[in-house]
């Protein structure tokens, strides 16, 4: 029986997750949280985690009845992320480690939701639909890596919906994500936004453009509420993504979806992606926030694996870097 713990911290989310094998002990996670109107920065992100990553983590010691002693393995978030809340993170998992000798799992993020999304699931070989505030990406594997089959052109989703949040002044507690889910619901008018596919790609900036363009107009015309606009960015770009996603699933021969990333949480999208799904006799899966939304369980569950099939990451390679692609990494767990 081998214990690992996982350190996330590569955005505004602060997470350690304890598991021993495949259970789960543990999963404490502290938000950095920002005044309506406005996003997160690198710096105060970084004090954010600074500040309270010795509580989470005792926290999950405590939750997870284990001392760092009885700890095999440390997992950390290697990318891709912010440079300065990463590096907050990672200093501090170097730093147990060293202090109780204990070797360590550099692991990628993007792998870290796919491998706990398959975990937590139970999905054997699904296409993947990653949408989080960093990352929009299609996802398949092959011969040991997660090819990417599509992906955003400039702006993730989750970039574009809390961009547009912001717009309205809507709160960031607990997301700008849920509190938009939460107005689309009241929503009665589609107004027309610009529906952007590109082959196997997607753009959301020209979107948001168009959106800040035409603002002022709408509101002051009360030709659409808020609860309208909310409604109809969510029924597009969740349309654009549903395109893509079957478009991946037809090339690889797959019957299974696994939505992953704090946007994937989103029921409007997994209602969506259902009704796809159903067409095509495929299975959709999908997690609750406790495991979609950034956390230090999905890094303890990729990096256990990675410990198992390849031991542990050499101290040169225990670094962070932001621009850390899913497709780089050698899947050496799975056949």
């Amino acid at each position: 029986m081998v214990i690992a713990i996982g350190f996330e911290g590569s955005a505004n989310k602060l997470g350690i997750g304890i598991i021993q094998d495949q259970h789960v002990l543990s999963n404490v996670r502290h938000t950095y949280v920002t005044p309506p109107g406005e996003g997160f920065l690198p710096r105060e992100t970084a004090q954010h985690h600074r500040k309270h990553i010795l509580n989470v983590l005792q926290q999950a010691l405590n939750d997870a009845k284990v001392s760092l002693k009885d700890i095999d393995v440390i997992c950390y978030t290697k990318g891709p992320g912010m440079g300065a809340p990463l590096t907050i993170v990672a200093l501090v998992a170097r730093t147990i480690a060293q202090l109780y000798n204990k070797p360590m799992v550099a692991v990628n993020h993007c792998i870290g939701h796919i491998e706990m999304g398959r975990l937590i699931t139970g999905s054997e070989n699904p296409t993947i639909l990653y949408v989080s505030g960093g990352n929009t990406q299609i996802i398949a594997y092959t011969r040991q890596r997660y090819r990417i089959f599509g992906e955003t052109i400039d702006i993730a989703v989750g970039n574009c919906l809390d961009r547009f949040a912001r717009l309205l002044k809507l709160s960031n507690d607990p997301s700008p994500g849920y509190n938009i889910e939460q107005l689309a619901k009241k929503g009665e008018k589609l107004a027309l936004l610009p529906y952007v596919v590109k082959g196997m790609d997607v753009s959301f900036s020209g979107i948001l453009s168009y959106i800040e363009e035409h603002f002022p107009k709408w509101l002051n015309t009360k030709e659409y509420s808020s609860e309208d606009l909310c409604f109809s960015l969510q029924e597009t770009v969740f349309a654009m993504l549903i395109e893509i996603t079957e478009r991946a699933m037809a090339h690889v021969g797959s019957n299974e979806v696994l939505i992953v990333g704090g946007v994937g949480c989103n029921e409007r999208l997994q209602e969506m992606m259902n009704v796809m799904c159903k067409e095509r006799n495929a299975t959709l899966y999908a997690t609750d926030e406790r495991f979609c939304i950034d956390n230090g369980v999905m890094i303890a569950v990729a990096g256990l694996l990675q410990y198992k099939s390849k031991g542990n990451t050499p101290w040169t390679q225990i670094t962070c870097v932001q621009r850390y692609r899913t497709d780089s990494v050698h899947v050496s767990w799975r056949k």
